[in-house]
């Protein structure tokens, strides 16, 4: 069955059709998902979590073309929601505990990860989806509806603010003098 048949019967109420769909893209999902979240686990939950609301809203979707770009878009917004979650219920104790749980990072990524942290949710959102999931810049549009113009200036943008709030191997941003 085609993916275009697929979603169509998903947004019917075929279960199994929207199961499979789910699988297809199964690995997109996930690579956007430890975008945001930065954990295998935390990615996973996330999946979990958009299967299940797509799932429930999946007869609402009026264009079963769109399926791909809808999900992604709950995806975006589930992660959305629990960095938003974590952050009000963070306090400083968690914060340094939970340094000496997860594994070290190079340093590099991890000034990369506080640049996208800083960085304004449009930004962030076009930022990964085209460097952790290899979208091109008409897709973007398409999964966040918006036109191509605006995706390649938040593009720009987004890569502008992080040049200048990293500090790779130790140095200052580029054209930063002390």
């Amino acid at each position: 069955m085609e993916e275009r048949e697929l979603a169509a019967a998903a947004c019917n109420g075929d279960e199994e059709s929207y199961y499979r769909l789910v699988s297809l893209h199964r690995r997109r999902l996930y690579g956007i998902a430890y975008g945001y979240m930065r954990s295998e686990e935390d990615a996973l939950e996330m999946l979990q979590e958009v299967t299940y609301r797509g799932l429930c809203k999946c007869h609402k979707l009026r264009a079963p073309d769109a399926f791909i770009p809808w999900l992604i878009r709950i995806l975006i917004h589930c992660c959305m929601d629990e960095l938003k979650r974590r952050k009000r219920n963070i306090t400083l104790t968690e914060h340094h505990t939970s340094g000496q749980i997860t594994e070290m990072k190079q340093e590099d990524r991890m000034d990369l990860e506080r640049a996208l942290d800083r960085l304004k949710p449009n930004y962030r959102h076009v930022l990964v989806l085209k460097y952790y999931d290899d979208m091109t810049v008409k897709e973007i549009a398409r999964v966040l509806k918006r036109s191509e113009g605006t995706i390649k200036t938040w593009l720009h943008q987004g890569l502008k603010q992080i040049r200048g709030k990293m500090h790779i191997g130790g140095e200052l941003p580029y054209g930063k003098a002390e």
